[in-house]
């Protein structure tokens, strides 16, 4: 449903604000293979100013999507053998997003069964890694529009939810800052 996706507009706040307010939204994903759908349940934020960002060094051919319009994808190649999916935010020139770190998988879970290799829902889509895999999220999505298009984000649920809070993971610079965001009790969590 059209309607039901989010305007860009949405996306130009200050990534920690996005970042929660991103929680409880629905990540959609359309393809010739079927329709992909996961509630989003944990993200972290990344700003130009934060030393764990990719654009803390400012920009570069790897980092220019984050320094482009909100609500843009920031797609990125990470340990030499996984992609992490991000949403970018806030104003064009300030490099800032939003890592998804884990879904809860709602429509389409046998496809990403197919695509993981696993059986397990609770293993689809609770790591960055493994949302981009069940959700079919290619490198050929960098850059790409999330508010048009075969990849975007519908609005939340509209379920009353608790959000927690705490420090980012696998990072080693700016570890303390409270940057990681969680639907509290919520099975999909990473960790």
């Amino acid at each position: 449903m059209e309607n039901s996706r989010l305007p860009q507009t949405f996306f130009r706040r200050e990534a920690p604000e996005l970042a929660r307010e991103l929680l409880g939204c629905i990540l959609v994903r359309q393809t010739p293979a079927g329709i992909t759908k996961g509630l989003i349940v944990e993200t972290e934020a990344y700003s130009q100013e934060d030393a764990a960002s990719h654009s803390y060094k400012g920009e570069t051919a790897r980092t220019a999507a984050m320094f482009g319009p909100a609500g843009h994808a920031y797609i990125y190649f990470t340990y030499g053998m996984h992609y992490c999916f991000n949403v970018v935010s806030g104003g064009i020139g300030h490099g800032q997003g939003v890592l998804i770190r884990a879904l809860e998988p709602l429509e389409g879970i046998e496809l990403m069964k197919q695509r993981r290799h696993k059986h397990d829902n609770h293993e689809l889509c609770n790591g960055p890694a493994k949302l981009v895999q069940a959700m079919g999220i290619t490198r050929a999505d960098y850059g790409k529009a999330l508010y048009k298009g075969n990849l975007y984000i519908e609005k939340s649920s509209g379920n009353a939810i608790e959000i927690k809070s705490g420090p980012r993971i696998g990072i080693t610079k700016a570890m303390d800052a409270p940057w990681r965001f969680w639907i509290d009790g919520n099975q999909h969590v990473s960790r």
